[in-house]
């Protein structure tokens, strides 16, 4: 199966987790980790997860798949908020921890980044996966929302009224807050640079389409100034 630009980054961090812990299963913390989309492949690889997610309905759902994968016993899950992570999960616990979707909603992502930051290994890394501010206003103009898109790109949260997502980030933003946690970034990336505005019907009727469209993302996922209008960003930090 062709990986995609944030999947190919987590491939390169488990590989290094494996070499420091000398083959050990690598420890992963998946933060507001929800139904297990990622804990159970990542279980499933070998690695020992622990998904800290406020839902109940969630964790059932990832007891479920856990189960149906044949992983639960590499699966742990901890009931809630990012806010407490520092209570749920020892400090230097992890190899790597995950917040794919998050940022977006917390309350403080500072405070989220730091306990995340404080959870990791010697050596580890974070990986996060945000919404990106510039990308929405552009997807609104495109669609011609136009109010939205300046409402969008006026709002220095990348927020709209009454949407369910607290903030949008940019490159540099998303930069500043991990290097503000006392992280070093590694790398960052976009993922959806173009999949997400080609048309449906050009996949469909066009043979050879879909991959050449995945190789071109991933050619282009760290080249300024297409990454910087990727629907989301993905960044790796460590200490």
């Amino acid at each position: 199966m062709r990986l995609d630009a944030v999947r190919r980054a987590l491939e390169v961090e488990l590989v290094a987790a494996r070499q420091r812990r000398a083959g050990s299963p690598p420890r992963v913390l998946d933060v507001g980790g929800g139904s297990g989309t990622l804990a159970v492949p990542l279980a499933a690889a070998g690695c020992a997860v622990t998904v800290v997610e406020p839902n109940p309905n969630a964790l059932a759902t990832l007891h479920r798949r856990a189960q149906e994968a044949g992983v639960s016993e590499r699966i742990t899950a901890e009931q809630g908020d990012a806010d407490v992570l520092g209570q749920l999960v020892p400090a230097g616990s992890a190899d790597m921890v995950l917040a794919h979707g998050l940022l977006e909603v917390v309350e403080d992502p500072k405070n989220t980044v730091s306990a995340m930051a404080e959870a990791l290994a010697p050596g580890g890394a974070v990986s996060v996966v945000v919404a990106n501010r510039f990308a929405a206003v552009l997807h609104r103009v495109l669609a011609g929302r136009l109010t939205d898109a300046r409402d969008l790109l006026d709002d220095p949260d990348g927020q709209l009224s009454g949407e369910s997502l607290l903030r949008r980030f940019d490159t540099e933003g998303l930069r500043r807050l991990l290097v503000d946690a006392g992280l070093t970034v590694h790398l960052v990336q976009g993922s959806g640079v173009f999949s997400d505005v080609v048309p449906g019907p050009v996949l469909e009727l066009n043979p050879g389409a879909a991959d050449a469209l995945a190789d071109l993302e991933l050619r282009v996922s760290t080249l300024p100034p297409l990454r910087d209008v990727a629907t989301r960003l993905h960044a790796i930090a460590r200490k």
